[in-house]
């Protein structure tokens, strides 16, 4: 059975078609980083007109890609939720015209679980597991017990930490996207020349990134516009992000009883967040390949796929939902 995906709750546009579930006939992806760097981040009205520009050839590439012709796809998948609301309408509204026109199954699916799925694209992998999301729009536990079902245990109570990586790139004068620029620098400074914060909040699985970036910034105005010690101010922010999340994941797997830990999102392609949870040995690791951390449609189709053998279909009068709720 082969699923066509589409992806575009940011600003990647992304069409896949995947065979099964697991097989991987193409995968484009177009990423708007270039525009969106002036800005440090991502801007929607730009985003959104990107996808209506790009869309239509995206799924003709992917399409072409795959050497199937849009008539032999037997259903399609689309992002409805969560994401940017004008990035999320352009692609489920083709997702809507394309599985009418076709007169195919069509299968809304959450971005979350999708993600968190993206490493049974290569391997099988047990239920129930531990899952940690870390991306510029999400930062999330959850306990996944099957394809469509997980229970979050926390969440970010104000920036996601790949929004920190950002912002903290543009106070050390480095370039957008922060997770890379950031890592970068990193590998050239000392981790413990500065004492930065851990917000561990103590009680809950949840976490905060705006103390860690205002300590930061305290620490950058000390310098009073001179020269910063760019890479050591990089690399003892990178290892306190890192300390948290590894070590919140590891607690909540030992009180929930999975049987494995999978990281997705863009920052779980940080290598030394790859390192820390590769280098446990308590509980098996699952990390996607930095070509399916980032958002791509692969994993939309391949989760689409799995909602569509347990019979969750969804109609066409299907909204976006902007907002990610936390049931």
């Amino acid at each position: 059975m082969r699923v066509l995906g589409i992806e575009s709750s940011c600003d990647e546009c992304s069409a896949a078609v995947v065979e099964d579930g697991r097989r991987i006939l193409s995968n484009v992806v177009l990423s708007q980083v270039d525009f969106h760097k002036p800005f440090y981040g991502v801007v929607p009205e730009i985003a959104s007109r990107k996808h209506v520009e790009w869309i239509a050839p995206v799924v003709q590439d992917a399409l072409s890609a795959a050497g199937v012709a849009v008539g032999d796809i037997d259903a399609v998948a689309v992002t409805y939720r969560p994401g940017l609301i004008g990035s999320l309408l352009v692609g489920l509204s083709f997702a809507k015209g394309l599985a009418w026109a076709l007169g195919k199954p069509f299968v809304g699916v959450d971005h979350i679980l999708a993600h968190l799925y993206a490493p049974h694209l290569e391997r099988d992998i047990s239920y129930p597991y531990l899952g940690l999301l870390v991306s510029g729009g999400h930062t999330i536990i959850a306990r996944v017990d099957r394809h469509d079902r997980m229970q979050v245990l926390g969440t970010t109570i104000d920036d996601a930490c790949g929004e920190a990586f950002d912002k903290v790139a543009r106070l050390l004068g480095l370039p957008y996207p922060g997770g890379p620029s950031i890592q970068k620098a990193a590998e050239q400074g000392n981790p413990g020349a500065f004492k930065f914060p851990r917000a561990w909040l103590e009680g809950t699985r949840n976490f905060s990134f705006s103390g860690l970036k205002t300590a930061v910034l305290k620490e950058v105005n000390k310098f009073n516009g001179g020269p910063l010690p760019v890479a050591d101010l990089a690399a003892s922010f990178q290892t306190a992000v890192v300390e948290v999340l590894f070590q919140k994941t590891m607690q909540a797997a030992r009180e929930y009883g999975v049987n494995n830990i999978i990281v997705g999102g863009g920052v779980s392609a940080n290598k030394p967040l790859r390192d820390a949870f590769l280098a446990q040995t308590e509980f098996p690791v699952k990390i996607p390949p930095l070509s399916l951390c980032t958002d791509n449609a692969a994993m939309i189709a391949a989760a689409g796929y799995y909602r569509y053998v347990l019979g969750h279909l969804d109609g066409l009068d299907i909204d976006i939902l902007p907002t990610w709720p936390l049931s």
